[in-house]
């Protein structure tokens, strides 16, 4: 289908199917046909206008996954302006520099009762009317035209932003041209007409592009669905099954998660896209053994490609003799070169920085006219603009790229992608140190980052040294999410250099394997008891068998952190987070709880309780269920 903006598709099926499905939200019981949705888009398009909203016109969102998101994607893209989802677990400090970056004169949020209800965006101005939202609106015409604006395939269609190694975070402008080359005939993902997408992404990550456009461009419907964070493991995998689920997307994290404690989740689904991160052959090699989805699929793809450049179908077959799972081969209308550091192509097996060409690549960074030119450049041989990855690979025999390291210092962290430089420019700036370097620990859902910090000099009097983990992450929690904040802290007395007068970043690491000089320190918000604390004795033989049962469950759960954390040294006064626990990790926690103890237990009671000894009270406390 030929069009010149991601819009014109949706209302080619507005009118082909108005009365089909195009959003539902079944925790809400809410559903939008595709004449609904075109409505209530068209109002807000209206208002849009009606407040100078424009062609070229950037406008912020700040709204949670739901239907009331997808309606005003959009009503901003039928406005002729480009929308920027804000990211609700980012410091609102960092939100509000996002929102002034982008010079919009309005923000488009949920009512002011159901941010109070939630607790987000408590911070942040709001211009709808109090209790007026897109979907509160009738059925009927509200009586407000929607403009008629024709963007063109280079018109943004969205901004989202991602972490910079200057310390500013940089947005990535996407245009019609891109999202319609990942939506329109794709090779990487079968979504027909009619089929169930589940939109589970954070609206501020990419891959809501590809849960919202590539279903609504389809003729599809988007499903507002929750993560698997959100749920008990087999609820969750119980809700794939209630709710049909044709495709959907996982960060490679939460896929080896499932995979670990339940591979045959998928074997409803016709196709499930994992990206984010290197997948682990062996997760994939579970699912495929426990009963595979239709079509098991490693996305590969940065921001500034579009959500994906690349894809390799997983079966037992194309993986035979292989180690490591590919990215793969190129999505269509995309080009992958392997190149060198004269943006030359080097020879099938040796490595090159993956390049990517096609209408898939961005117009390049918002007001970020140096940084666009050092990573969108034109190639050489073709005169076609590419983008450069910093991914380093080779291409296989088979065609295949594989990927194996990076040319800077960028990394995922649980499908988050993090600089380093600018958590350790934000250390620089909070007054606290002097030298400050990041690391990232492990791979896969344990893997976490750690911090070097020598203290400034003029802050000793301020923090003491036991202190300055603790006092570090407040301070940078206030500008940075909290997955840029590392799990650990190590107070340095020194910094060691190496031969070239540079930090030694080698010898900096091997302070983790054999501590020299200062003990490490964890970045612990709260008291933190020692290890190994005893239970308080029961207080009469009438609670003996209550405390014998409480336990045996602090037993199971010692025994499962050990295990999930890989860190032998846990104590029922310990607290998950403080130990490096995660969400990822949480989930893994909630899934053996109830195929050990037969408890269903949320993986958000594992990180919100202070310690191993408060949950197990809350674990004792709950009902026993039979485990699926």
């Amino acid at each position: 289908m030929a069009a010149a903006n991601v819009h014109e598709v949706v209302s080619h099926w507005v009118g082909k199917q108005p009365d089909a499905c195009a959003v539902r939200d079944p925790a809400k019981g809410l559903a939008l046909s595709y004449r609904e949705l075109w409505q209530r888009a068209g109002w807000l398009a209206a208002e849009l206008a009606g407040r100078g909203v424009g062609r070229g016109d950037l406008v912020p969102v700040a709204q949670d996954r739901s239907a009331d998101l997808i309606v005003t994607f959009l009503g901003i893209l039928r406005c002729g302006a480009a929308y920027l989802p804000l990211d609700g677990l980012a410091p609102t400090s960092r939100l509000a520099d996002i929102v002034a970056e982008s010079g919009s004169r309005v923000i488009v949020r949920s009512s002011r009762a159901e941010d109070a209800a939630r607790g987000r965006w408590a911070d942040l101005p709001a211009w709808l009317p109090e209790g007026v939202e897109p979907l509160a609106l009738p059925d009927t015409d509200p009586g407000l035209p929607p403009p008629a604006v024709d963007s063109e395939r280079d018109d943004p269609a969205y901004v989202n932003f991602t972490s910079g190694s200057t310390g500013r975070p940089k947005g990535v402008v996407v245009p019609h041209r891109a999202v319609l080359r990942l939506a329109l005939n794709a090779r990487f993902c079968t979504v027909d007409t009619g089929d169930q997408v589940a939109s589970s992404a954070n609206p501020a990550f990419d891959a809501t592009t590809f849960e919202v456009w590539n279903a609504l461009c389809a003729g599809a419907t988007v499903v507002v669905f929750p993560s698997v964070t959100e749920l008990a493991m087999d609820d969750w995998t119980a809700l794939i099954r209630s709710e049909r689920i044709d495709a959907m997307f996982l960060t490679t994290s939460l896929f080896h998660t499932v995979a670990r404690e339940c591979p045959d989740a998928f074997g409803t689904v016709g196709t499930v896209v994992v990206g984010g991160e290197q997948l682990e052959l062996g997760a994939v090699r579970r699912v495929l053994a426990a009963g595979p989805p239709g079509r098991l699929v490693n996305g590969y793809g940065p921001t500034e490609t579009t959500t994906f450049a690349a894809y390799f179908d997983c079966t037992d077959e194309s993986l035979e003799g292989l180690d490591r799972v590919p990215v793969g081969y190129a999505l269509q209308e995309t080009t992958l070169l392997l190149l060198d550091a004269d943006l030359n192509e080097v020879p099938a097996g040796e490595t090159g920085e993956l390049c990517v060409g096609g209408p898939g690549v961005a117009l390049g960074y918002l007001a970020r006219p140096e940084l666009t030119a050092e990573r969108f450049v034109t190639h050489p041989a073709t005169g076609g603009r590419i983008y450069r990855t910093g991914d380093t690979g080779r291409l296989l025999a088979s065609g295949a790229v594989e990927l194996f390291g990076r040319t800077d210092r960028q990394v995922k962290l649980r499908g988050f992608r993090i600089e380093l430089e600018e958590i350790e420019r934000t250390a620089l700036n909070c007054g606290l140190a002097d030298s400050a370097f990041v690391e990232k620990i492990g791979e896969g859902p344990a893997a976490w980052l750690v911090g070097f910090v020598l203290p400034a000099r003029e802050a000793a009097a301020e923090v003491s040294r036991e202190q300055l983990p603790a006092a570090l992450n407040e301070r940078l929690g206030r500008t940075l999410p909290s997955y840029m904040l590392p799990a650990r802290w190590l107070v340095l007395d020194r910094v060691p250099f190496g031969s070239t007068g540079k930090a030694d970043r080698t010898q900096l690491l091997r302070l983790l394997e054999a501590p020299v000089g200062p003990a490490p320190h964890e970045p612990a918000g709260r008291p933190h008891e020692p290890a190994g604390r005893p239970l308080d004795p029961p207080a009469g033989p009438a609670d003996a068998a209550v405390t014998a049962a409480d336990e045996a469950v602090t037993g199971a759960l010692l025994a499962i952190w050990r295990d999930v954390l890989a860190h032998e040294a846990v104590g029922p006064a310990d607290n998950f987070i403080d130990l490096g626990g995660n969400s990822i990790l949480a989930m893994q926690v909630a899934a053996r709880v109830h195929q050990r103890l037969g408890v269903r237990v949320e993986a958000g009671a594992v990180l919100l309780t202070d310690s191993l000894d408060e949950l197990a009270a809350h674990v004792a406390s709950m009902p026993v269920v039979a485990a699926s």
